[in-house]
């Protein structure tokens, strides 16, 4: 149900990769990264072993990655689009200026994280979990004070009873 790897390539040399779990991620992206390149398609779908790999290609770049068999179609194609953008819309990560030994692509790899984890069903259930948890203790916290100044106050006989 989570996108377990992704990468950022220029035809078959991988710029910037992310792999959540571990895995044999990078020689099936080596394998399908050739299968995209002579089907020469803009979006594509291959699956290999246990893995859904989802590609999309602009302007020589392609952009991968990898699910488990029960993902949706849209999730993937929606964070493929997601990173693209990304991509695209910072001049630093220009074909000219991106290598693999550019600090960029370790820079980059947060970016694939941060992605990768947002269109995780599993980590949003998480984060709202935690949100939830931390709301009540505001809550908490802030009636606590009040009932305390409240207390202060009707003991320092600055309210009338």
């Amino acid at each position: 149900m989570a996108i377990t790897y992704s990468c950022i390539a220029n035809g078959r040399a991988v710029l910037a990769e992310l792999a959540l779990t571990g895995g044999s991620y990078q020689e099936a992206a080596a394998i399908v990264l050739r299968l995209v390149l002579l089907r020469a398609e803009p979006k594509t779908i291959i699956r290999m072993g246990s893995f859904v790999y989802h590609t999309l290609c602009i302007g020589g770049i392609t952009y991968l990655c990898a699910t488990d068999n029960a993902m949706d179609i849209i999730t993937p194609p929606a964070f493929l689009k997601n990173v693209s953008d990304t991509f695209l819309r910072n001049s630093l990560m220009s074909q000219e200026y991106f290598s693999p030994s550019n600090t960029v692509a370790a820079d980059f790899q947060q970016v694939l994280g941060k992605y990768m984890a947002k269109e995780s069903p599993k980590t949003r259930k998480i984060s709202r979990r935690i949100w939830w948890k931390h709301f009540r203790k505001i809550i908490i916290i802030a009636v606590a004070i009040l009932l305390s100044i409240i207390i202060i106050h009707l003991s320092a006989n600055v309210l009338p009873t």
